[in-house]
């Protein structure tokens, strides 16, 4: 009798020793599938050094000690994947009207417009931490933290009311392992290139680029203990040699609630990429690409960058919004969005052209009047 049952809790220890192996080799997605198949995936599942591994791989500025300390203070790994592998989905993007726009400045007080001045003091730049990892086809080839927001102790009524913007490469961050320039050549995966006037032609290194590039941009807000993805993770669009022949621009982002902040009530996270070829020769040489702006700004259905305040109170509430694991509804909210803006652009257009002709149509009347009584 005592046999058996020693032979049984070793099966036991080694069965859960085996599924232990073989959980820990799984990526976040299948990892969270496994857990529902059975008992045991379940309980083993919930080891939080399962989670910090998946995060580790997918988020490499994961692995800094100030990031782990600051994971585990917000509920640990597996709640900081759950928040953050989902993209936001925003398909609440409601119809709006130029005119509407026009009597905002006039009818409305700025603590209307603007909301309550008193939740500036409940939301402070201190409180948001950036984690951002760029990977070029799965090699990471960037990775920064940046704790609170650049600008915004020091100089705090200037930051409020200024355009926001986050500049990675601008500031510096502590203990940072990627202080030096990130490039990317023909190691890395790139085509060689013979010139840019070929490179403008046939577009290689540009589609290359852009279906290699991955990037992740989560906010943390440390007060509320939440944290949120701003990233589309792979480009929403670009543009090839802007402003200068050799430089190529990824623009990433979603789309955020904005619904008791701004009358517009939905606004765009706006993060852009900009690639710059340093070294091209003749003949096939190795192209090198440098990596020399990762940014980010909050702009509203008109196009307009949010200040501060308003940005700080909008990533406050994208923190807790609606997130899908498929990457087909978050690009199907970025091009609601984008068409309903459109719209309000064309819209805008049409406006301002019947106001000139009306303009002009009443010049010549007044033309004609004078005309009439000088005769």
């Amino acid at each position: 009798m005592a046999t058996s049952v020693t032979s049984a809790e070793s099966k036991g220890s080694l069965s859960s020793d085996l599924f232990y192996d073989i959980l820990r080799r799984l990526d976040g997605a299948t990892l969270a599938s496994a857990a529902c198949a059975c008992e045991a995936f379940c309980s083993i599942s919930k080891e939080e050094k399962l989670w910090e591994n998946v995060c580790s791989s997918m988020w490499p500025s994961t692995n800094r000690d100030d990031v782990r300390s600051l994971i585990s203070s917000i509920g640990g790994f597996k709640k900081f994947y759950a928040d953050c592998f989902p993209l936001i989905v925003n398909k609440e993007v409601p119809e709006c009207r130029w005119n509407e726009y026009l009597e905002y400045p006039e009818e409305l007080t700025e603590a209307e417009y603007y909301g309550d001045m008193d939740e500036i003091e409940i939301v402070a730049p201190s409180d948001f931490v950036s984690i951002v990892d760029v990977r070029y086809k799965d090699k990471t080839i960037c990775s920064k933290v940046l704790w609170g927001i650049p600008n915004a102790n020091g100089f705090p009524h200037w930051f409020y009311s200024c355009p926001f913007r986050i500049d990675l490469f601008t500031y510096s961050t502590r203990d940072d392992e990627h202080a030096g320039e990130v490039t990317l050549s023909v190691s890395d995966g790139l085509p060689p290139i013979t010139s840019m006037e070929k490179e403008r032609k046939d577009g290689k290194l540009w589609q290359e680029l852009r279906d290699g590039i991955r990037l992740s941009w989560i906010v943390v807000n440390t007060k509320i203990k939440q944290a949120a993805n701003l990233s589309s993770w792979s480009p929403l669009g670009g543009q090839r040699h802007w402003p200068t022949d050799k430089d190529f621009l990824l623009r990433f982002g979603s789309v955020l609630p904005a619904k008791d902040i701004l009358p517009c009530q939905a606004v765009e996270c706006i993060v852009l990429m900009k690639f710059r070829v340093s070294y091209t020769e003749e003949g096939g040489v190795p192209t090198t690409l440098k990596l020399t702006e990762l940014s980010m700004q909050v702009g509203d259905m008109e196009g307009a960058h949010l200040n501060g305040r308003n940005s700080l109170l909008v990533l406050k509430e994208a923190l807790s919004c609606k997130r899908s694991k498929n990457y087909d509804e978050a690009l199907e909210s970025c091009q609601l969005y984008s068409k309903v803006q459109s719209e309000l652009r064309e819209e805008k257009m049409r406006n301002e052209s019947r106001l000139d002709r009306l303009y002009i149509l009443g010049g010549i009347m007044a033309c004609i009047t004078v005309c009439f009584y000088l005769w």
